[in-house]
């Protein structure tokens, strides 16, 4: 059975910094989003590599080998989302975030109920199945890593045929509302020409408020823990952004043994294994220098730390964050 490892944070948490950095290590593969939400342009997104994607040596060998065993993949669309666009009842089912048992129980339920949709899924859990196998493969790797900001997706996954864990990533919900509010300066490549996966581009049409930026995280942590009420706790950990910057060594000594590797086999430069990502702007970055951003201390206003206080701020502080 494929082992998978799952990365669950909301977006702009560093999942892609600690993927990569994970990747670093010899028996873990990754392509950062197993089912990436949206690429910008297919013909001019950048893999991490800085290679177009459809022109990486990587990719292509995944397509071709893909598409000579019959299977759904191109580059444009992975088949690994678990969604049916030509129904909009099933997109409707499938929009929200999870809500609790009650109400997944009634999604399953009517989901169950639309024609076509036990099939499609099985169908769904078939190629991300398959994907994870080929890029095991192509490594030689024991362990596949995976990375999403929806813990509905990870609920999916739970019922494939995937050994899987989890790493439950949290960060600063000021710090996480901040990059919502203009994610191009903040949760994007340093390079503004590399931003919107090589694109360009100030990603205004993305920008929130501080009411909407707070929500959202507070969402994204409330979904999280629904689902992982759902998981033993021998089957997850929970890592904080914040460490993982300050004490790099000492955070990924314990995730790798949490999965049960030797932490000396990682590289001591993660810039200088191969990396295949999508996903996060910062897999384009050059540096391999790990630092703390903190910038929202210095860039909310006071006004805005109390309007993310009145949203999310008891549950900040569940999370451990004055």
């Amino acid at each position: 059975m494929p082992k998978l490892v799952y990365i669950l944070a909301a977006s702009h948490s560093g999942s892609t910094l600690l993927t990569m950095l994970l990747n670093s290590h010899p028996d873990i593969a990754t392509v950062g989003e197993l089912a990436p939400g949206h690429m910008e342009d297919p013909d001019r997104y950048l893999c991490s590599c800085g290679r177009r994607i459809k022109e990486c040596g990587f990719w292509r060998a995944i397509e071709t080998g893909a598409r000579n065993a019959g299977l759904p993949f191109r580059i444009e669309e992975f088949g690994t989302q678990f969604r049916m666009p030509e129904s909009r009842l099933a997109a409707r089912l499938l929009k929200p975030l999870h809500r609790g048992p009650a109400l997944e129980r009634v999604r399953d339920l009517a989901l169950a109920m639309l024609t076509g949709w036990p099939k499609r899924f099985k169908r769904i859990c078939g190629a991300n199945k398959s994907l994870v196998e080929r890029v095991l493969r192509y490594y030689d790797a024991d362990v596949f890593l995976d990375k999403g900001n929806r813990a509905v997706r990870l609920k999916f996954l739970l019922r494939t045929d995937l050994d899987i864990r989890v790493i439950h990533l949290v960060r600063d919900g000021r710090a996480v509302a901040l990059t919502y509010m203009d994610p191009a300066v903040y949760a994007d490549a340093a390079d503004p020409a590399l931003r919107g996966g090589g694109t360009g581009g100030d990603r205004s049409d993305e920008k929130c408020a501080m009411t909407q930026a707070a929500y959202e995280w507070r969402r994204c942590v409330q979904e999280a823990e629904h689902v992982l009420a759902t998981l033993d706790s021998s089957r997850q950990i929970r890592v904080r952004y914040e460490d993982l910057c300050t004490n790099t060594d000492t955070a990924l000594n314990g995730i790798l043994e949490f999965l049960s590797l030797d932490p000396s086999a990682r590289a001591s430069d993660f810039r200088a294994v191969e990396h295949h990502v999508v996903g996060n702007g910062m897999r384009l970055n050059s540096t391999s220098e790990i630092q703390l951003d903190d910038r929202w201390r210095n860039v909310l206003s006071d006004e805005q730390l109390e309007i993310f206080d009145r949203v999310a701020g008891d549950l900040s502080r569940r999370c451990g964050y004055e």
